[in-house]
């Protein structure tokens, strides 16, 4: 019998597990909103920066789609370092010191994108928010799944991921209220500018969050020659360890395809459906409808985050996958090919951040699920970060193919790299089941 059947998530939380939980939900939700004023103004910073060596309008329209692309997979890149570094750093430096480091660093360097001259300087910056942005995750859920107790992870992580679109849904205000003042040619800048601010966060982190008993414990076995923490190899040492990481890589690697490859693209989508000159006319009533779309998709995102938590809790979370890949192989692939207008954008985005958040929510519970205490950040930043460079080159093959098909390309696009969401449903047949498990140790 479930000794912890029957109680309620915040039963028995204290003032600190709260704190610990909003610094989480802080950290995350920024991290994102970071990530989504790069998704709003991409198509404005490349349009800027390619202009001067295109010869033509339609030119710099190729180009553009074509080095957002790379620019993109610059950023996954750094992503991907940033969660193997970062990941193996937590378990040796301490979740609390990595958490700090990297928001700091992300913040940063998403403030400096805003004075890139070239796109070549816009894509070293991008790698270097990546870096933060990485290993942000794997501190975070770390320090959440070993400082909650048992009856409260699998929420508490819910609710951290959830509050990534809530990040999502300011950098959506922050893109809208900045774009109708400032030309949306140009406010690109401003809005990077606005990115620096999570910055101020590191200082609560020091001041008030201390290491998690349990890294505290593992970190002096480790000292003592008794157990080996924060190393790649340790990943695969064992049978049951190898298991773990190759399906938890899997899937992440699925759902970052998802996302990055193809719904970051709603933007640029939506601005080819409601203005396909590229009027200036209409740029700041069109930025509008853009933004307020990236808002719906971002508030589906939220529930969808959440609606794992009930899956997994209810019907295990190998079930709860298996239902956010077969939602997300429909719903991700009918957003784009039938948005006709704003409308059916707002109700269709809405559906897309839904179903992909699913599967996010999934890996902020399941990935530090599956790994021992000296080895958790390690793990999941592997998994969730390793993805980054499985499927870094997918935003480059989409911005490839949009630019190659001479009408609907992105709609198209979309089509042909939807079709990952089948490897994650053979990949989660290989996955162990974790309802109602304690964290290893």
């Amino acid at each position: 019998m479930d000794q912890n059947a029957g109680k309620g998530w915040t039963t028995g939380l204290t003032g600190y597990h709260y704190l610990i939980l909003a610094v989480a939900c802080l950290g995350w939700s920024f991290d994102t909103m970071d990530q989504w004023l790069y998704v709003f103004v991409k198509q404005h910073a490349m349009t800027e920066l390619l202009g001067p060596v295109a010869s033509s309008k339609e030119q710099l329209a190729g180009l553009v789609k074509e080095y957002t692309g790379y620019v993109q997979s610059a950023l996954m890149l750094g992503w991907a370092c940033g969660g193997l570094i970062f990941g193996m750093i937590g378990d040796r430096l301490g979740r609390t010191r990595t958490m700090g480091i990297t928001i700091l660093m992300y913040a940063t360097f998403t403030g400096l994108s805003g004075l890139a001259q070239t796109w070549e300087q816009f894509a070293i910056l991008r790698f270097l928010t990546g870096l933060g942005v990485g290993g942000e995750f794997a501190a975070g859920a770390a320090l959440v799944a070993e400082s909650m107790p048992t009856h409260s992870r699998v929420t508490a992580l819910a609710v951290v991921q959830a509050t990534s679109a809530l990040g999502n849904v300011s950098a959506s205000i922050i893109n809208m209220t900045l774009t109708q003042y400032l030309d949306p040619a140009t406010a690109w800048r401003w809005v990077f500018a606005i990115g620096i601010i999570p910055a101020l966060l590191v200082v609560v982190i020091f001041a008030f969050i201390h290491e998690p008993e349990a890294w505290v414990i593992s970190r002096a076995e480790v000292k003592s020659g008794h157990k080996r923490s924060g190393s790649i190899i340790g990943l695969f040492s064992e049978r049951w360890l190898t298991r773990n990481t190759l399906v938890g890589a899997t899937l992440a690697s699925v759902g970052v395809i998802g996302f990055w490859g193809i719904s970051t693209w709603s933007p640029e989508l939506l601005r080819s459906v409601l203005n396909p000159d590229n009027s200036a006319l209409l740029a700041r009533d069109v930025e509008r409808k853009v933004s307020l779309a990236g808002l719906a998709q971002n508030l589906g995102a939220f529930f969808g985050a959440l609606t794992f938590a009930y899956l997994a809790q209810r019907f295990g979370r190998r079930n709860a996958f298996r239902t956010g890949l077969i939602c997300c192989l429909a719903g991700v692939p009918a957003a784009f090919l039938l948005t006709h207008g704003f409308i059916s954008a707002v109700v269709l985005f809405f559906g897309m951040g839904f179903v992909l958040l699913i599967l996010f929510g999934g890996y902020a519970v399941y990935f530090p699920e599956l790994f021992p205490t000296r080895l958790r950040a390690t793990g999941a930043g592997f998994c969730y970060n390793v993805a980054r460079f499985l499927a870094a080159a997918s935003p480059s093959i989409f911005g490839k193919l949009s630019a190659s098909f001479a009408s609907h390309g992105i709609q198209k696009a979309a089509l042909i790299v939807s079709s990952v969401f089948i490897i994650g449903l053979i990949a989660v047949q290989f996955a162990p089941e974790t309802k109602d498990q304690p964290l290893p140790e």
